[in-house]
């Protein structure tokens, strides 16, 4: 790490490293909310994901910077994977990819085995190949 050696701190010294730092972060985020006026749009509460979610008393910071309830957000409404990515370090990609596969207002859709795709991009490499000469 940097050519440091790993050093040991106490659990009560990191806390008052983060507990700063996660302030700070979620009091700006309100102020953006402010500043973009969604504020008034978020009216029952904050839901928290991310790994950092799961530190020791970052739903009480969130509570106490928004002055609304909050909880830690985990993936729901998942199948057979859900052993694996039941932990909200995981909700945001879940949530994209269950948005992405639920969307219907996509009417265009990327496979893979489209040809139309590799074609074009095979025109587009030929052209910039043959530009190069």
């Amino acid at each position: 790490m940097g050519g440091r050696k790993a050093r040991t701190i106490s659990r009560k010294l990191l806390g008052e490293i983060l507990e700063p730092r996660v302030e700070e972060i979620f009091n700006l985020i309100y102020q953006e909310m402010i500043r973009s006026g969604y504020d008034d749009m978020v009216t029952s509460g904050i839901v928290v994901t991310g790994g950092s979610s799961l530190l020791p008393g970052v739903p009480e910071i969130v509570e106490q910077v928004f002055s609304m309830p909050a909880r830690v957000g985990y993936p729901d409404n998942i199948g057979g994977l859900k052993d694996i990515v039941n932990s909200p370090m995981y909700a945001t990609a879940v949530g994209l990819v269950l948005y992405g596969a639920n969307s219907k207002q996509r009417k265009k859709r990327f496979r893979i085995r489209d040809t139309n795709i590799f074609n074009r991009i095979t025109t587009r490499m030929k052209r910039w190949f043959m530009e190069g000469k």
